[in-house]
């Protein structure tokens, strides 16, 4: 199309109502301001151009009556223009029926005068208020995207990549890129370059580029100064190089060769994974699965204190049973099979501030570890769901007596834990025989009340009270559960609740030692609490007397100067 027919308006059609315009032949209107389609020879696939994209078209171009007046055939070449610019490049007529074209697709438009070249027409080829006919092939299109849609990145896409997936902060990617001028001056080229998304790479565009693309996608950058050396410029860094001006832009070509992923296993930020290698499927081991597994742990400088698995069979152990240091317990739960990842572990999850000594060195105290490991296998624990009624039955009273194993270890919070997930096995017990549903409120029971015990020591004042309200619940003879319920409401200050428990607790067992000690506990906090309260009631009252006698003798004063100020008047 020659200079002087570039002159459409900005397009209002995104090829949304195009579902049934693929019958060869038949006319169909466009929108609402009589654009007129019919297709000559269908499009493959199911995409359409979008605003942005830059598409490449031959067409011929004519009047009604079938008297041609351009036609990019006759100069063998394709006509290439970005759709949504307005008049910058096409007319709205255009704009508009690219929009419901398919790859390949050939058709017919006619064009009305408002989406052509109006009432001024384009002397002195095209008259007032022309009708106009274009019969156009879309041959391709490359998408472009403006990626913070401020004309600041503009991303073109040359190879498409694979998959969905794109790189976030914390990945690190490795790319291939060449930057150059506008004018073609090299300005720099890496052929392979590894570095942090979030630390970024040679100019701001890449990082914020490569988060928009996906493995193996290859893109052409149009750059605006903000987004690449801004007022300073840059200087060159090799022979190879040159200059970039203050304020200037630049084209550069990004591949996104590939890149490991990164992600926190804890909210504090103090176990991370980088994936190596890719997983299989989308199954994770999940608490008291048995995993096989091939390891190395290293120290920051590189020493390797444990190497496991690499013999004729993998290291074996179970998660959540600590086997093997929380951090490594936790990242290989959050990994598939066949994965291998890096796991970098800080010492709250490693081993701590004493020193350790592993099988080929010490580990200092306040270490970071890496772990490199391999997921050969695992088996996971049975689901809720896969379970009979008396399997149920059996694994809560398995996951109670864990809880009990660690909390005659003192490790209070994991066996809080341990008796939640063995009370989720007996939760819902409609399906249980009469028998089962005895069995299993025994066992709430004894879970309930061992997890007030762990709260207790815990400090968890709150939740000790509501697993013994629970307890009492079901049995409200359960002396364990008033005695330690009362214990939690001294802490608390619930004087009258601790009082009616202790009492009742004694009421059922008279000679139960510790609830005796407890309610002589109770009694001098009682004390100590009404004497408390007496000092501070006290204070009060000695203070509203000294404040009453203060506003008596200043009534007083406030009198006399009065009187002398009328006196001083008379």
């Amino acid at each position: 199309m020659e200079e002087n027919f570039e002159i459409p308006a900005a397009g209002t059609f995104d090829g949304s109502d195009v579902e049934d315009m693929d019958e060869i032949g038949i006319e169909k209107e466009i929108g609402e301001d009589g654009l007129k389609k019919k297709i000559l020879k269908n499009g493959d696939g199911y995409e359409f151009p979008i605003n942005g994209d830059e598409v490449e078209v031959q067409y011929v171009g004519s009047f009604v009556d079938g008297t041609r007046f351009d036609s990019s055939y006759d100069r063998e070449m394709p006509f290439k223009f970005k759709l949504g610019l307005g008049k910058r490049h096409v007319i709205q007529g255009w704009d508009d029926g690219v929009k419901t074209m398919k790859k390949g697709e050939k058709a017919l438009f006619t064009i009305p005068p408002g989406l052509a070249y109006g009432e001024s027409g384009s002397p002195p080829t095209i008259p007032p208020n022309t009708t106009l006919q274009f019969e156009i092939e879309l041959i391709s299109w490359t998408k472009v995207k403006d990626i913070y849609k401020d004309g600041g990145i503009l991303k073109t896409i040359l190879n498409e990549g694979e998959n969905w997936q794109t790189p976030k902060d914390p990945d690190e990617v490795l790319v291939k890129y060449e930057a150059k001028l506008d004018d073609g001056s090299l300005v720099s080229k890496s052929e392979e370059v590894e570095f942090i998304v979030k630390d970024g790479c040679f100019c701001p565009a890449l990082p914020i580029a490569v988060k928009t693309m996906k493995k193996g996608e290859k893109a052409l950058l149009n750059v605006k100064p903000q987004y690449a050396f801004g007022e300073k410029g840059r200087e060159p860094e090799s022979n190879n190089e040159c200059v970039v001006p203050p304020n200037n832009s630049l084209q550069i070509t990004l591949e996104l060769v590939s890149w490991k992923t990164v992600s926190e296993v804890t909210t504090d930020n103090k176990v991370s994974k980088k994936i190596l290698k890719e997983g299989e499927g989308y199954d994770r081991p999940n608490d008291g699965a048995v995993v096989q597994v091939k390891l190395v742990g290293k120290l920051q400088d590189g020493t390797v204190f444990v190497k496991k698995g690499y013999d004729e069979v993998p290291f074996e152990f179970k998660i959540d049973e600590e086997q093997v240091i929380d951090g490594l317990d936790r990242g290989v739960k959050t990994m598939k099979k066949g994965e291998v990842s890096l796991l970098t572990i800080h010492p709250e999850f490693a081993f701590g501030s004493t020193e350790s000594h592993q099988e080929s060195a010490t580990v200092p105290a306040n270490s970071i570890v890496y772990y490199d490991v391999e997921l050969i296998s695992f088996e996971k624990e049975k689901d809720l769901w896969e379970l009979s009624t008396q399997e149920k039955i059996e694994t809560s009273g398995m996951k109670k007596d864990e809880g009990n194993t660690l909390f005659k270890k003192q490790k209070y919070e994991r066996a809080s834990k341990r008796y939640e997930k063995a009370l989720s096995f007996i939760e819902y017990d409609s399906a249980f025989t009469e028998d089962e549903k005895q069995q299993a409120k025994l066992l709430k029971i004894s879970c309930n009340l061992n997890n007030a015990a762990c709260k207790l020591k815990l400090r968890d004042y709150k939740q000790a009270v509501k697993f013994c309200t629970k307890v009492l619940d079901a049995d409200s003879k359960n002396v364990k559960a008033l005695y330690r319920r009362a214990q939690a409401c001294i802490q608390l200050v619930d004087l009258d609740l601790a009082e009616m428990d202790i009492k009742k607790a004694l009421g059922l067992d008279p000679d139960n030692r510790d609830v005796k000690l407890e309610y002589k506990l109770l009694r001098e906090k009682v004390r100590e609490y009404n004497k408390k309260d007496a000092q501070f009631y006290g204070n009060i009252f000695t203070k509203m007397n000294k404040l009453e006698q203060l506003n008596s003798t200043n009534g007083a004063r406030k009198q006399d100067i009065m009187s002398m100020t009328i006196d001083s008047k008379a």
